[in-house]
């Protein structure tokens, strides 16, 4: 009896420490998606259906629709974001980062043009992992000499996304690697701080439809510099 004792205390012991480092891994991150329902987020622009299935977000494409964008209730300035994407071959997507809306003319209701850094989502070999400035006026924000198409996106599976946004610079990765370190100061001056959005894009008459899904999406709020 006594030895039964001792091991089930030391087994107690040794759950008791491990329990602390495991909640210090996760301090400070956020779920952006709960899994059942879209709550915390708005669709801004076009026609492209968002709806929850098996604990994913599915956006589908709407022939005839501009970009469509579901997008963060809150905003965010400096962050850690991390989330999977699985895309259809000849869909490209994306994901926004500090994006805003334009003002709509004459009082019109609605969103008015999704703006912003966009980080690319695409199956290759192409150029998931830059940065595309979506409606600003300057196309790729990733420098010509940089923006090379590479095959570290998996076509037929989920692929892990992690950005970094602090200050002017953005980094990214796709399943652990590094795509793009990027330090842009006129776009940080311009979009500092703003939604994330999920892109479906437009397609042509004659294609699709296409889908693409996002799980575990979550964030984590840094400093800053």
């Amino acid at each position: 009896m006594r030895k039964l004792f001792t091991s089930a205390f030391l087994l107690m012991l040794a759950a008791c420490s491990v329990a602390p480092s495991t909640a210090t891994a996760d301090d400070g991150w956020v779920s952006l998606f709960d899994g059942k329902s879209l709550a915390g987020w708005t669709q801004k622009n076009g026609t492209a259906t968002y709806a929850v299935e098996d604990g994913t977000i599915v956006g589908r494409t709407a022939v005839g629709s501009p970009n469509s964008f579901l997008c963060t209730d809150k905003d965010y300035g400096n962050f850690e974001l991390e989330f999977e994407v699985k895309v259809d071959k000849g869909l490209n997507s994306g994901v926004q980062i500090r994006s805003q809306t334009k003002e709509q003319a004459d009082n019109k209701k609605g969103f008015g043009r999704v703006n912003g850094p966009q980080v690319e989502i695409e199956s290759g070999p192409a150029e998931a992992g830059y940065v595309y400035g979506e409606a600003t006026g300057r196309g790729w924000l990733t420098p010509a000499e940089r923006l090379k198409p590479h095959d570290h996106f998996d076509n037929d599976g989920w692929n892990k996304f992690r950005i970094v946004a602090n200050g002017p610079r953005i980094q990214t990765w796709i399943n652990g690697e590094m795509i793009e370190d990027l330090t842009d100061e006129p776009i940080f001056e311009t979009h500092s701080n703003g939604f994330i959005g999920l892109q479906v894009h437009g397609i042509g008459k004659d294609k699709g439809p296409y889908q693409v899904a996002w799980r575990n999406i979550r964030i984590k709020e840094l400093a800053g510099k």
